[in-house]
């Protein structure tokens, strides 16, 4: 990518002849390259799976969570640069922050995403800074509106799905997520269903060790943004590598 676009991609603010503008394309490379991150909109809620790459044996196991509650009906899965994710989610809890202080009462999710986005978009302006490198997953559940999902990009792009897959396995959870009946599905059985798609991503692409991280907004946690207990994620976790130790030994006896 470098030598089509050299003399482009000098800064975000230069457009190449075809009119693609490199820097923020090299940020969107960076959530690409992170580990796979996937949200669905479920019949009951909305629930988030990430795969934390592991880059330590020594590291506290928790630490460096990509999952996030900017409000109390909100919650936000992180995809890319570490760092980037963190000054975006401050960003999007200011901005919650300030609506509830100025009207009283929680922003709607489709405008905080919105906020959210059109500040990334600022960042892809002005010579002098950078474009984000890293996507947010930003989720709500109410009765009254029901399971809301957005994806802000690096590009400042923002578009509401009804489940999304970012990340290094995003072409095979976006497979597996397809053939999914998400009106049918229920937040409890997603858990199983995202720990089988991540742990399948997961064993396509050979990474190392992972942590696999869950949260869920539901008529079980009702309506407020929470971690999927431990139980269930160990449980799913099992399950999801027998069913890939089992495709393994079918496949070897076919062989």
């Amino acid at each position: 990518m470098s030598g089509i676009g050299a003399g482009y991609d000098l800064s975000a603010t230069t457009f190449s002849p075809d009119g693609r503008v490199f820097q923020v394309e090299y940020a969107g490379k960076a959530v690409e390259n992170a580990g796979t991150t996937i949200a669905l909109s479920c019949k009951d809620g909305v629930i988030f799976g990430v795969e934390k790459l592991v880059i330590s044996k020594m590291l506290v196991k928790g630490s460096g969570r990509r999952l996030h509650t900017v409000d109390l009906t909100v919650g936000i899965a992180d995809c890319g640069l570490v760092a980037d994710g963190r000054q975006l989610i401050n960003r999007a809890r200011s901005e919650a922050e300030g609506y509830r202080s100025f009207y009283g009462k929680n922003v709607p999710t489709r405008l905080l995403a919105e906020r959210v986005a059109s500040y990334m978009h600022l960042f892809t302006l002005y010579g002098h800074v950078r474009p984000f490198g890293a996507s947010l997953l930003i989720g709500s559940y109410n009765k009254n509106d029901g399971a809301e999902l957005y994806l802000t990009e690096p590009s400042g792009d923002i578009q509401k799905y009804r489940a999304i897959a970012v990340g290094k396995g995003k072409q095979t959870a976006k497979t597996e997520i397809e053939k999914l009946k998400l009106s049918e599905l229920t937040c409890r059985e997603a858990v199983r269903e995202i720990a089988r798609i991540i742990y399948l991503a997961q064993d396509e692409n050979k990474q190392k060790q992972f942590e696999f991280q869950m949260s869920w907004i539901c008529d079980e946690t009702e309506g407020k943004h929470q971690l999927v207990p431990n139980e269930l994620i160990t449980t799913a976790q099992r399950q999801a590598r027998a069913i890939l130790d089992g495709e393994e030994g079918g496949a070897m006896r076919d062989d």
